[in-house]
């Protein structure tokens, strides 16, 4: 089970940090990964990270801008959004996939544990 929290409205050029925790399974042999939604708009991968080998992979829209970690000790993945637009606009979700150590997926069709969205807010 993903549990992902930390959404909320920020102006434009402000922070937010969103966390996913994750319970019932240890996640070592997967990849955890965010996407985001926008109104009217499809689902698209916003970044992710191999849990073993710490391997990450960006949009080409978040990169420099965006932070995923992850703290082992507590089984939660990170998601640091600096500098926002109000494009960055949208309900956030993070999910798992299984995976090997070399490999980072970012297609949706490949995570098979999905938690509930949490909404971020740019206010331009």
């Amino acid at each position: 089970q993903l549990q992902a929290s930390g959404g909320g409205l920020v102006q434009a050029g402000g922070s937010l940090r969103l966390s996913c925790t994750a319970s019932g399974r240890t996640f070592s042999s997967y990849a955890m990964g965010w996407f985001r939604q926008a109104p009217g708009k499809e689902r698209e991968f916003v970044t992710a990270i191999n849990w073993s080998s710490g391997r990450t992979l960006y949009a080409d829209s978040v990169k420099g801008r965006f932070t995923i970690f992850r703290d082992n000790t507590d089984n939660t993945v990170y998601l640091q959004m600096n500098s926002l637009k109000p494009e960055d606009t949208a309900v956030y979700f993070c999910a798992a996939a299984h995976t090997n150590l070399y490999y980072t997926p970012s297609s949706s069709d490949e995570y098979v544990y999905w938690g509930q969205g949490t909404l971020v807010t740019v206010s331009s």
